[in-house]
């Protein structure tokens, strides 16, 4: 009667690592995974930063800070394990401003308190990490690192010997007391005893076709990034005191695991939930995001962040002026444009931007509505935790 006893949607990282956790937890477990593209990690898996972040910029005992701190771990264990290419390369927090310094004491405080190893240090210090980078103070983080979530997601998918169905585009829900029947835009129809819901920047229509109300909508932020033509002007990773009033950690400098050194990225209001420019546009949409109050209860509070951010993605001026607040030496000519990426972040009504992982559980059914940034680096134990709650629904 059915065709797996777990199906999951979404062939990212996080629904990848579920698929992984389930059959490790549960072994015989069958489990089906629906991916809408026609590879794994197509959208935030395979266009974020690669960046194994530390834990330190979320609130103690919230999801995020104890999957990240033990993600992190985890991850790097992973890669060395499976030959992943990925190296622990610690980070710099920068305040470049005195109105800035309390904010990056309250970040060491945070640290500390998600058992986090800082170093405080002071533009010398700064100088020996980094020595075109300028700023009055800066924390070190020796527990960041960087790696190819790409090719984790790919190893995820062949551990778990989960089914993968390409081109398998979720059109419609059927859920019943016995089970779920989910129906694809090629025709397929998949039967399973529970669904798994982490289809990313299409949770929330992947909710309302099951019928639970998710209380939240996903809008879709594009992050834009240069990358620097001289790599050699930055050796790691350097990152600016964040605002705490936006889950967006500001245009920082991230050397990648090929070398390479991405700036970025800012974050503009997407068209499209995969609009990876302003020139991919999709009405229906789009227009479901503007007919959520709480995109307009955002855009009424944040509008003069949302302004710079808007400058800095149309002037690449205004984003070179913003790379050098950091690096100095860097002018227009130093940036070339690399690959962008949509973050979905999830919105309640009133506007709030949801600032931790959120997951949810319905009749035969677990949807994870909330898994931006640092979920690539949580992965692991938030797939664990996903899958719990599936198999506690067998």
């Amino acid at each position: 009667m059915f065709d797996c006893d777990v199906l999951v949607i979404g062939g990212g990282i996080v629904g990848l690592s579920t698929a992984y956790a389930l059959t490790r937890a549960a072994p015989g477990t069958r489990v089906t995974v629906l991916e809408k593209e026609h590879a794994l990690a197509r959208h935030q898996t395979g266009r974020n930063s690669g960046v194994i972040h530390s834990g330190i910029y979320y609130r103690p005992g919230s999801l995020k800070a104890r999957f990240a701190v033990q993600g992190a771990a985890e991850m790097v264990k992973f890669c060395a394990e499976w030959g992943i290419p990925h190296e622990v390369t610690g980070k710099l927090i920068v305040a470049t401003t005195r109105e800035e310094l309390p904010r990056l004491h309250a970040l060491v405080q945070r640290g500390r308190e998600n058992g986090i190893p800082v170093r405080e240090l002071g533009p010398a210090q700064i100088s020996e990490y980094e020595p075109r980078v300028r700023g009055l103070a800066a924390i070190h983080v020796g527990t960041t690192g960087i790696c190819d979530y790409g090719a984790v997601a790919e190893r995820l998918a062949e551990s778990s010997g989960a089914r993968i169905l390409y081109g398998a585009e979720v059109t419609a829900v059927d859920r019943r007391p016995f089970g779920v029947a989910v129906a694809t835009a090629d025709g397929r129809v998949v039967r399973a005893k529970v669904l798994v819901n982490c289809a990313g920047l299409h949770c929330d229509r992947i909710a309302r076709l099951t019928g639970d109300d998710p209380g939240m909508r996903i809008v879709p932020f594009r992050g834009e990034y240069y990358e620097l033509a001289d790599p050699s002007l930055v050796r790691g990773l350097v990152y600016p005191v964040p605002d705490p009033a936006f889950p967006f950690l500001g245009v920082h400098l991230t050397r990648g695991i090929d070398g390479g050194v991405h700036i970025g990225p800012n974050a503009v209001p997407a068209l499209a939930k995969e609009g990876y420019g302003w020139s991919v546009v999709r009405p229906r949409e789009l227009g479901a995001t503007l007919a959520w109050p709480g995109s307009w209860a955002i855009a009424r509070e944040h509008w003069r962040y949302g302004a710079g951010e808007l400058r800095r993605s149309l002037s690449k001026r205004a984003f070179t002026e913003a790379v050098r607040r950091l690096l100095p030496i860097v002018e227009e000519s130093d940036l070339r444009r690399a690959a962008p990426g949509v973050r979905a972040q999830a919105v309640l009504r009133d506007g709030t931007l949801v600032d931790d992982f959120l997951i949810r559980e319905a009749a035969r059914t677990v949807h994870v509505l909330n898994a931006p940034s640092p979920a690539a680096t949580a992965s692991l134990p938030i797939g664990r935790e996903v899958a719990a709650r599936a198999l506690s629904r067998l």
